[in-house]
């Protein structure tokens, strides 16, 4: 006969007081009768479930976006090739549409006589005849490259300077295509920043040297909440 307590005649050892008030079922380990029922396979309770981990939850990792199979970052070189790719397709745009206009400029002010006392009068009507003709032209050309940079973006995640060195513009948080509102966001705070004698759309362009996030967002991309990838060679 096993030795037990004198009284029980079973020479088992009487069960402990449950604390929370209902007995554990022997051979279920207690973490299981807690609260709802353990299903297979499910984690228990308490325990959180892993998620892979960039340098910020949510954020990509310098050089990358900080998961398989997502393109890295762009490189400032790339940006910069882009966006002198564009510039030279605006210039040459724009000196196309304005050539005619200097063309008739420069040839009012031949027809000005250097000896006549109206000279300086006559030089002043070219001058107010060219600005007149080339303002709605300008404003034009905004309107044009307002449409270029904003429906591009948008719609397809890149401007041809963008495209032919391989970038592009995504999403931060989910890496989708901008959309209207952000690619006008993008387009716009360099733009109002380059009517400071172009210092302020400069610096735009180059802040994202001096971003903390690992992300080379400029402030545009952060006010957008976008950002710019590799994907291709």
């Amino acid at each position: 006969m096993s030795h037990g307590e004198p009284n029980n005649p079973y020479g088992q050892q009487p069960p402990q007081p449950n604390p929370y008030g209902q007995q554990a079922p022997q051979g279920v380990p207690p973490q299981q009768h807690y609260g709802y029922p353990q299903q297979q396979g499910q984690q228990p309770y308490g325990a959180y479930p892993q998620y892979p981990q960039s340098p910020q939850q949510g954020m990509p990792a310098p050089g990358g976006m900080g998961m398989p199979g997502v393109p890295p970052l762009a490189t400032m070189g790339r940006r910069l090739g882009a966006r002198l790719i564009d510039g030279v397709l605006y210039f040459v745009i724009y000196l196309a549409v304005l050539l005619p206009k200097f063309t008739d400029f420069f040839s009012e002010v031949q027809d000005c006589d250097a000896n006549s006392s109206s000279f300086d009068t006559c030089v002043d009507n070219a001058v107010s005849d060219f600005q007149s003709s080339t303002l709605p032209l300008a404003g034009l050309f905004l309107v044009l490259v307002l449409l270029y940079e904003v429906l591009l973006i948008a719609f397809v995640g890149a401007t041809l300077g963008k495209l032919a060195v391989g970038i592009r513009v995504l999403k931060l948080e989910n890496g989708a295509k901008p959309g209207i509102g952000s690619a006008f966001l993008r387009w716009i705070i360099p733009t109002v920043g380059g009517f400071a004698c172009g210092i302020g759309g400069l610096l735009v362009y180059l802040s994202p040297f001096w971003d903390k996030s690992g992300r080379r967002q400029g402030w545009h991309d952060k006010v957008a909440s976008t950002v710019v990838v590799h994907v291709k060679g």
